[in-house]
């Protein structure tokens, strides 16, 4: 249970992202607000891998989830990068990558919750 409100978390932080960048170019608290939503992102991203590693040793969980926690923060730590040196070549197109990897990640764990009800059943 911990593991899907971390992923709805990252996903949600990671939706509000984009908006706070069209913020960004259109108004003057764009960049603080974008700002925000990057702090935002990172913690959601931390929480989701803190969270697989307490799902996985003490919760018996599986270690697979840990490694795509692992990767999605070390993706977090290069588009943080990216944005701090302006480089939107690479920042626009891997947070959009980044969303969509969130959002299934986010569908395959609430399917295997569904899968998990329905064979105990």
């Amino acid at each position: 249970m911990f593991l899907r409100v971390a992923i709805a978390l990252q996903t949600l932080a990671l939706f509000a992202a984009p908006i706070t960048a069209g913020l960004l170019l259109s108004s003057p608290d764009g960049r603080a607000l974008h700002s925000v939503s990057a702090y935002g992102v990172f913690a959601a991203a931390l929480l989701h891998l803190v969270t697989a590693i307490l799902v996985w040793r003490p919760g018996g969980g599986s270690p697979r989830a840990i490694l795509y926690a692992a990767g999605f923060f070390g993706l977090t730590l290069a588009q943080i990068a990216l944005g701090i040196a302006h480089v939107k070549t690479v920042h626009v197109p891997l947070g959009a990558l980044m969303f969509g990897m969130s959002v299934l990640q986010l569908s395959r764990v609430w399917a295997g919750r569904r899968t998990h009800v329905a064979a105990a059943a």
